[in-house]
């Protein structure tokens, strides 16, 4: 199996440095499933080309594995783990270029923190339940242009359709340690299998590979299942350690689309006389992160709001959809967590946000539970998903800041209902290792109904998601208005 990294920076020569494998020689690195090369089949001041060579050995890979394989294919003399990009490749990857995906340099300690215009290729990339579709889903969101093409199981019979696997090729200025752990992680990711098994250690691979854009990714929640090979404790607690206040679990505890029974033909259909559903982006149900984002943006525009304050933004997720409303003239997001402005920072691309644009947010570091006189002065106030991470007694305090300090035309508030919990067949306790509670409904509906007497509001309440008749929506949501009036 190949990859192929090309680049136009001056002098492109560079790229021996960032790797640290020298252009004039071929290296060579002994692996316990086959030998990996390096060599540089092109390497002037214009452009310059590594390319890593992974020749696997299948009966090493079988005798060293065996039976007990969580791929069943590695299980066989003959299968395709020799030829195409898989998680051999990207455990390769991993021990060739170790320092390069930290971002080390000694020589040039500069280069590594540089945006080069980089071009990776791989000929031959499984792209199981999904297809080119979802390599444009996991790439695009990371700045990647991404040319992702089908390979024909057979050019000589085109009638017979298309293979599984996909012809890839990335372009962006990207830093080389992010592409290199772009690749670490979703290349085993798209083949939805390891050929090793999957342990608690992964977890810990995982976010160090993904710092810095796993966490803001709008697939993070397929990402983590599939590199986890769908473990559900470990990808709970992966997920969990990705999150910031604000962020939810729900899209591990939903039963994932994409991992029917069913095999999904390149294009992201289901194969005929499967008995599967298309997993195409239109046929896939809305994770309820993006429908309670929607409720909350549609109670603001209800409610006319122009200017809003988000407390616990966490990683600026609705700070974003409020900056594409160009009617909401002043936005501002608020965190306790500094790495969680870190990450919404970099999720908003802060650095190369216009001026028109940034001109109308203010993000900052702040607690709810004590007096900020920043937090008053806005139309709206959202604390989305944000209330049960405090512990109970520290309510009081949230209440008199926001309430009875900011003082804002409108209140509006989602919280979990505990009572749905149980359409989760997977959970145990609560949704988040980090709430402190869930509430009923008759319990929001107590604390909201309490909090509105006591400083001067009204509630109205709306069910956000399916509104189950028995259990009720998996989340609640509350509308304070001040001074009266229903919503």
């Amino acid at each position: 199996m190949l990859l192929t990294i090309s680049t136009t920076h001056r002098p492109a020569t560079d790229l021996g440095f960032l790797l640290h494998k020298h252009p004039d020689k071929v290296q060579e690195f002994s692996q316990s499933f086959g030998t990996a090369q390096v060599f540089y089949p092109e390497a002037g001041d214009e452009r310059c080309t590594a390319a890593l060579l992974l020749d696997v050995d299948p009966i090493r890979l079988v005798r060293s594995r065996g039976a007990s394989s969580p791929d069943f294919s590695l299980g066989q003399y003959v299968n395709d783990r020799p030829y195409a990009a898989s998680s051999l490749l990207a455990s390769a990857m991993a021990e060739v270029f170790r320092t390069a995906r930290a971002g080390r340099c000694a020589a040039r300690p500069e280069l590594p923190e540089q945006a080069i215009p980089l071009e990776i290729s791989l000929p031959a990339l499984p792209c199981r339940h999904g297809g080119v579709e979802l390599a444009h889903r996991l790439f695009e969101p990371l700045g990647w242009q991404v040319e992702a093409a089908a390979v024909p199981l057979d050019e000589g019979f085109p009638e017979w359709g298309n293979s599984r696997y996909v012809r890839l090729t990335l372009r962006g200025e990207v830093r080389l340690a992010d592409a290199l752990n772009h690749l670490y992680v979703l290349l085993p990711v798209l083949d939805d299998a390891k050929h090793y098994w999957v342990a608690s250690d992964e977890v810990d691979k995982l976010i160090r590979a993904g710092e810095g854009w796993l966490a803001a990714h709008p697939d993070r929640g397929l990402i983590t299942r599939r590199y986890l090979n769908r473990r559900t404790a470990l990808t709970r607690a992966a997920l969990a350690r990705l999150a910031e206040v604000g962020d939810d679990l729900e899209d591990a505890l939903e039963p994932p689309v994409e991992e029917e029974t069913a095999e999904a033909t390149p294009d992201g259909e289901a194969a005929e006389g499967s008995g599967g559903e298309p997993t195409g982006e239109s046929d896939r149900p809305t994770p309820l992160n993006v429908l309670r984002r929607e409720a909350v943006l549609a109670a603001l525009d209800d409610v006319g709001a122009r200017t809003v304050i988000d407390l616990g933004c966490g990683s600026g997720q609705l700070v974003n959809a409020l900056l594409a409303n160009k009617t909401i003239t002043k936005i501002a997001g608020v965190d306790v967590s500094a790495h969680a402005l870190t990450l919404a920072a970099r999720k908003l691309k802060l650095d190369r946000m216009s001026d028109a644009r940034r001109a109308r947010l203010d993000l900052f570091q702040g607690s709810l539970t004590y007096g900020d006189s920043r937090f008053a002065g806005y139309d709206a106030a959202v604390l989305m998903e944000v209330v049960e991470h405090l512990d109970p007694p520290r309510l009081p305090a949230l209440e008199r800041v926001v309430f009875g300090g900011a003082k804002p035309g409108h209140v509006i508030v989602t919280t979990p209902n505990a009572e749905y919990n149980v359409r989760y067949e997977t959970l145990t306790g609560m949704r988040h290792p980090d709430h402190r509670f869930e509430w009923t409904r008759a319990e929001f509906r107590h604390w909201a109904a309490a909090v509105a007497a006591r400083y001067g509001y009204q509630v109205d309440y709306r069910p956000v998601g399916e509104d189950d008749p028995e259990l009720g929506p998996p989340t609640q949501m509350a509308i304070f208005t001040a001074g009266g009036g229903d919503v």
